[in-house]
């Protein structure tokens, strides 16, 4: 009868001082560093230390901007006794990454699992981070799941940092004694994050990310400033759920406030799904044997047929550049110790098959560093992480636009608009040289305006969620098609006389637009980037008096709704705003609609008759 050993003993017998577990390793072979904070510090020094003696390591990790410069002795080494492979899906511009992106190998998160199981890419030795072993003796990775429990399952020989700072989080996390042949006791601390600089850009555009998120939707998000700030936005949302790469600080946060609550994912409910989590020692005590947290390796949480099964499913990521035509750009953060957007591309992909799904990038107009316009003509020697087919809506701090489905000219017109008002000028020219632009179009002061996001609302009328806002080059189509579907006598009443066509050349005004002295107000319905424009209200500036013109169309099937005293309202509280004196309105005797619709502000409402036609004017510092 053979004795099987106990695993206690096992483990007693399998624990060994950092210094002896590295001298294990043989040259040649092919080394896995656990990831991003779940790093194993203590080994990875001690590695470091003893890679003299070391010949032709191969390194492979996450892209990490490290603590412990092992790319610095890969850099110096004469012997090639070190070498190293970063799996990141990004360009290596940020300085201390482009010195070494011949390192980089492009892959997406959720294929690196199966390219260690597969041993397509053999994992010789895996330094791993893990809890003491629980009374079972299973060890939990704790913050770091993703690639790491694959490269455990798959290596040859598993030497495991045991850190009893390390928190034990639940789920798919798990890896047992008798699965690791070497065990180094060492506390320290787990790498953290501190808080990042705030930015008026990322809080703009965090509150413009949140009207596009509904309530009872799942979330994934990126790291960073603007990530951040996009979070703290969503503090008046309910019953969110989290499907993610990474927990942070933030999320811990909405779900103390309960705006996270997971009860409406559709998928994996009640449950905060990641595969690592990155932030704070407060973030950790908040994961240590939490059962609402489930933490699945990135061949789960980052496969798009997984993401897509999600309720009203969200992603939203950073991009360090986007160009004309949507593609997308990606950077490492200066700031981290790790990248968090590797797993972009999934993301983009799964959300947008969801059912109601959105998918999201943002970017500040321009760099902090040098002012730089992060919108460019076209992507040029850098990597591209998102193809232009699979962008949908893109943010920046000058508004939102929906690129999917959009023509290469709607796509120019839409990036140039989000694009910083300095910088629209150069990109119109260059779109035009580069075809992107008909002949026909012209520069117009509407480039340099800077859209009025303050003037959005939405209103519950006919059942339906009306968009209340200014208009945006991209609306151009639809204002078009507004006039098209009109009947003849709201026509005549609108422009007066019959028409039958609504070409571009006639509606200038209203599409070429500066927010100040000529501002267009649209209602829209429908889905954001394909909706149906409903009403149209506009004011043009008569310099002569610095009075404004006004003039409506409502759809038949929205009029008596009081959605023209909405719209008329709002002109008048912007136009009061930009320093305009007062309205003024030429219409039909007949046009009873329009004549109650002027009436109803609250202002002194001056007649006077024109032949057929009424003059109706009043001046914003004579109250009625």
């Amino acid at each position: 009868m053979v004795a099987t050993s106990y695993w206690a003993d096992d483990y007693v017998e399998k624990t060994k001082s950092a210094e002896e577990a590295i001298r294990l390793i043989r040259p040649g072979k092919r080394v896995f560093i656990g990831s991003s904070c779940g790093e194993p510090q203590h080994l990875v020094k001690v590695l470091s230390e003893t890679s003299k003696i070391l010949t032709d390591l191969e390194i492979v990790r996450l892209l990490a901007l490290e603590r412990t410069p092992l790319t610095l002795i890969a850099n110096k080494s004469k012997t090639q006794n070190m070498n190293i492979r970063s799996f990141y899906l990004g360009s290596g511009k940020v300085r201390g990454v482009a010195e070494n992106k011949r390192f980089i190998t492009p892959m997406n998160l959720s294929d690196i699992p199966r390219l260690f199981k597969s041993r397509k890419l053999p994992i010789h030795v895996a330094l791993i981070q893990v809890t003491p072993p629980d009374d079972f003796g299973w060890l939990s990775l704790g913050v770091s799941v993703d690639i790491t429990l694959a490269a455990a399952l798959s290596a040859d020989l598993v030497i495991a940092e045991v850190n009893p700072k390390m928190p034990r989080v639940l789920g798919q996390s798990f890896i047992h004694v008798n699965d690791v042949d070497v065990f180094v006791e060492h506390e320290e601390d787990i790498l953290t994050i501190g808080d990042l600089p705030e930015m008026k850009a990322a809080n703009t555009i965090g509150k413009l990310i949140s009207r596009l998120i509904d309530d009872g939707s799942t979330i994934q998000i990126g790291l960073g400033t603007t990530s951040q700030a996009t979070l703290l936005a969503l503090a008046e949302k309910n019953d969110l759920g989290v499907h993610t790469q990474y927990l942070t600080d933030d999320m811990m946060h909405l779900v103390a406030r309960g705006v996270i609550t997971n009860r409406r994912k559709g998928f994996n409910d009640g449950k905060l799904v990641a595969s690592s989590a990155i932030g704070t020692q407060m973030l950790y005590e908040f994961l240590h044997d939490n059962p609402a947290v489930d933490f699945r390796p990135s061949d789960y949480v980052n496969n798009p047929g997984i993401i897509s099964r999600h309720h009203r499913m969200v992603s939203m990521n950073v991009a360090m550049a986007m160009d004309l035509t949507g593609q997308v750009a990606a950077d490492a953060l200066s700031h981290n110790y790790y990248s968090g957007v590797t797993g972009m591309l999934d993301f983009v992909r799964g959300a947008a098959r969801a059912e109601d799904g959105k998918s999201i990038i943002m970017l500040t107009s321009t760099s902090t560093n040098d002012g730089k316009s992060r919108i460019v003509p076209m992507l040029e020697n850098t990597a591209v992480v998102a193809p232009r087919g699979d962008v949908h809506y893109v943010v920046t701090e000058y508004g939102a636009v929906n690129l999917f489905g959009k023509s290469l000219q709607e796509r120019a017109m839409a990036m140039i608009s989000i694009a910083h008002p300095d910088f629209r000028e150069e990109l119109f020219h260059n779109a035009k040289e580069m075809g992107l632009l008909g002949k026909e179009r012209s520069l117009s002061e509407s480039m340099h305006g800077v859209y009025p996001v303050e003037l959005e609302e939405t209103r519950k009328i006919n059942g339906q969620t009306v968009a209340i806002r200014p208009s945006k080059p991209v609306d151009e189509r639809r204002i078009q098609e507004h006039f098209y579907n009109m009947n003849t006598d709201d026509i005549v009443s609108r422009f007066f006389h019959e028409k039958h066509s609504f070409v571009r050349d006639d509606l200038e005004d209203l599409l070429e637009v500066d927010y100040i002295k000529n501002l267009t107000i649209v209602a829209v319905v429908g889905e954001f980037g394909f909706g149906k424009v409903v009403a149209v209200g506009e004011y043009f500036l008569n310099p002569a008096n610095n009075m404004a013109e006004v003039a409506f169309s409502v759809d038949k099937e929205y009029q008596g709704k009081g959605l023209g005293k909405i719209v008329i309202n709002k002109l008048a509280e912007a136009a009061r705003e930009n320093g305009i004196a007062g309205f003024f309105a030429y219409t039909s005797t007949g046009n009873k609609g329009m004549i109650r619709l002027f009436k109803s502000l609250p202002y002194k409402v001056k007649t006077k008759f024109e032949e057929d036609m009424i003059l109706l004017t009043c001046r914003f510092d004579e109250l009625e």
